[in-house]
């Protein structure tokens, strides 16, 4: 099973001014273990990055979907939370509280909320937006696996999810083309996320 992680990631940067700082950026990637995590980010910067770079952190990340648009490159984490009913016997099939957080590529918090509730229109229940955030991901480097790359498979899926909708109605406005990332082999099912672990939440305020 592949899990996404955040690798933090250390090196010298040249601005846009010529200067050169000492930055570590955080990176959003699937990968199996730690291990595999970290082998992951040297493979995927090890030609983009001039001169050396050292990895500094690596943390599970509790990302539920990933909603990325061609036309921005900027990354909010939406929380969203809605009621399931329980499978428990024992507390009735009362219903409980599932939160989830998801990833999504906009200009502002604005068009991140439009994009979300876009993308989330065929769930089957209502839900709540209680929370946007801007996020400090730099990229996402999804799953590949035996040459097949996971986010073209996922842009097939959602380009047939997209033409179905289309033939009910015509889009009220333009968006940019949109790709869903989801960790390869990964539960797609609704499940319970702890807030705590959120990445973004926890890179908040920390400055290097």
């Amino acid at each position: 099973m592949n899990n996404w992680f955040t690798v933090k990631v250390k090196y010298t940067k040249q601005l846009e001014d010529g200067t050169f700082k000492r930055v570590s950026e955080p990176y959003l990637l699937a990968a199996m273990t730690f291990s595999d995590a970290e082998t992951r980010i040297y493979e995927e910067l090890g030609m983009s990055i001039r001169g050396e770079f050292t990895v500094n952190g690596i943390t599970r990340t509790d990302i539920h979907e990933i909603f990325y648009y061609e036309d921005a490159d900027t990354w909010y984490k939406c929380k969203i939370t809605y009621e399931a009913a329980s499978d428990n016997v024992e507390e009735g099939g009362k219903a409980k509280k599932i939160s989830q957080n998801i990833l999504v590529s906009a200009h502002s918090v604005k068009e991140a909320y439009e994009r979300l509730n876009e993308s989330l229109k065929g769930m089957m229940m209502d839900f709540m937006i209680p929370a946007i955030s801007i996020s400090p991901l730099v990229d996402i480097f999804p799953f590949t696996d035996g040459g097949e790359d996971q986010v073209g498979k996922d842009l097939e899926k959602q380009l047939k999810k997209d033409i179905a909708a289309a033939n009910k109605e015509e889009a009220q406005h333009s968006l940019g083309r949109k790709t869903v990332f989801s960790a390869s082999g990964s539960d797609e099912e609704e499940e319970l996320i702890d807030d705590e672990d959120s990445f973004v939440d926890d890179q908040f305020g920390e400055e290097e």
